[in-house]
């Protein structure tokens, strides 16, 4: 976490220059800040410190870490320090052909690939005495190009998931200019395996400990769901009467069809006595067989549903599933890394979204997840960006207008007001003109109340920040919808209502 030799570079006119040229790390270019405005997905502080010829940035986050973004739209930590950033950028003057070169490769090809590159730069120009200098004068140690490429894959590798570079305006991640993360399954599965290991060890404080914690539990049932194993039954059995306590759950039903492909008749009755523990399960477990039931129809039971459900391999598994399991672990950036890059996957290709039973049309329901899961992290910048592209797809005129109402709360929510105006604004239009028999007696239903609702809500959200005038045009357009509706539905809406007139006075 030094900047020792930052402080120096500003200090000494001679070293910023050597450092500006050839090693591209010009502090004059941080007055221009980025080619675009940016953010961290994780909310953290960003110091613009230097630039380079091609609109490429140097950062300085919270922690002291070095973060690089092009112009192209990649990012990544190149030091968890200034000092180790600089040390790799003047020891590694190519280093941008080196990002996704492993030390793993071996030091022969590393020194091959260093050679090729340093060679090139010496046909325009010097590199080795300045190098040597600016090392020397920054205290820096004459390290190999294997302990630098080393240090530079290390620091990459930290990007993710709390150094996540986003577009401030649009919300869409930068990409990882450096080697790719292991597959979001693999650390959140982690604990599971391992716990799993610790049940199969049979240690029986360690089962108890493990099934009487939910986390733990559902986490454990996910492991040996791909990693099956013949002596694994007892413990199997052992789960599923822990996790029968959460009531229906996705992990119930999974420890049920752990236990019912071994076949054993003998765990009918236990099967039978989970399914009875609440209406839910009783409804999300049918089409068990009954008891006296032969083993073959058993094992045909599980063999249907872990077809349809489940699986062995964790690559199959939606996204949902493994963004839930980081969230419960408390690995928040996590999550919230994998949603944001679903969703852009999504903003970029909206034929992910194609039906494959009817591929010429598209399903809005991964959109309308994301919304719900961005909102269940407190990220409702991303919760947002979600909900407008699933209104602009959704096709009825009821949930178009369902949609765009869902879509100014959390307008308001974020504080883009005047957005949040004109939604309102459109949607009161569209009720208006519409002649879809879905709107035609919109009043009377739940439709209307959440409509008045949400234009209180704004009128006082507008009062609060001094917008008198948009706040008394708004409660106008609320007070009428309010006039529109039923008694009892406006019984229900009054209380706000009051509360925003109130407010608007104070203010006015």
């Amino acid at each position: 976490m030094t900047d020792h030799a930052l402080r120096l570079l500003r200090q000494q006119p001679r070293l910023a220059e050597l450092a500006a040229f050839p090693f591209n790390f010009d502090l004059g270019r941080a007055a221009h800040g980025h080619v675009e405005e940016v953010r961290l997905a994780s909310g953290g502080p960003l110091e613009t410190v230097a630039g380079d010829d091609t609109g490429g940035t140097y950062f300085v986050c919270a922690d002291g870490s070095m973060l690089y973004a092009d112009s192209e739209g990649g990012a990544g930590i190149i030091g968890s320090s200034v000092d180790e950033a600089l040390e790799i950028m003047i020891g590694l003057p190519g280093w941008h052909d080196y990002t996704r070169l492993s030390p793993d490769a071996g030091e022969e090809r590393i020194l091959a690939c260093v050679a090729e590159t340093e060679e090139e730069m010496r046909e325009y120009h010097g590199i080795d005495e300045e190098r040597a200098e600016l090392r020397a004068a920054l205290g820096f140690p004459d390290r190999t190009a294997v302990e630098l490429v080393g240090m530079l894959h290390a620091a990459l590798l930290r990007t993710e998931p709390d150094f996540v570079l986003l577009n401030a305006d649009e919300g869409c991640a930068y990409e990882l200019i450096g080697p790719p993360d292991p597959p979001l399954w693999e650390p959140v599965l982690a604990a599971g395996r391992a716990d799993l290991g610790l049940l199969r060890a049979g240690d029986r404080a360690a089962w108890d400990a493990v099934a009487d914690d939910p986390v733990r539990r559902r986490l454990a049932l996910r492991a040996a769901q791909f990693s099956r194993a013949e002596g694994d039954l007892e413990l199997l059995r052992h789960l599923l009467r822990h996790e029968a306590k959460s009531s229906m759950t996705d992990e119930l039903r999974l420890a049920a069809v752990l236990v019912g492909l071994r076949g054993d008749t003998g765990d009918l009755p236990l099967l039978h006595e989970v399914r009875e523990t609440t209406y839910d399960t009783w409804c999300g477990l049918g089409g068990m067989p009954e008891p006296g039931a032969s083993s073959d129809a058993l094992r045909e039971w599980a063999k249907e549903l872990d077809g349809s459900q489940f699986g062995t391999d964790p690559a199959d598994e939606p996204v949902g599933r493994w963004t839930d399991l980081a969230r419960d672990q408390g690995m928040t950036e996590l999550a919230r890394v994998a949603l944001i890059r679903s969703l852009d996957e999504i903003v970029m290709d909206q034929s992910r979204l194609r039906r494959p039973d009817a591929p010429q049309r598209l399903t809005t329901a991964p959109l309308r997840a994301l919304a719900h899961d961005f909102e269940g992290l407190g990220d409702r910048i991303q919760a947002l960006r979600a909900q407008r592209l699933y209104a602009a797809l959704r096709e009825g005129a009821w949930d178009r207008v369902v949609a765009r109402l869902d879509q100014a709360r959390l307008e308001r929510a974020v504080g883009q007001l005047p957005e949040a105006v004109r939604t309102l604004a459109s949607l009161r239009e569209t009720l208006a003109a519409s002649e879809d028999d879905s709107l035609r007696n919109w009043r009377c239903g739940s439709l209307g109340r959440f409509m008045a609702k949400e234009h209180y809500r704004l009128t006082r959200a507008l009062a609060d920040a001094g917008q008198p005038e948009e706040a008394r045009t708004l409660l106008t357009a609320a007070d009428a919808i309010l006039g529109e509706l039923p008694e009892n539905a406006a019984k229900t809406v009054r209380e706000l209502a009051e509360g925003a007139v109130a407010r608007v006075r104070e203010v006015s």
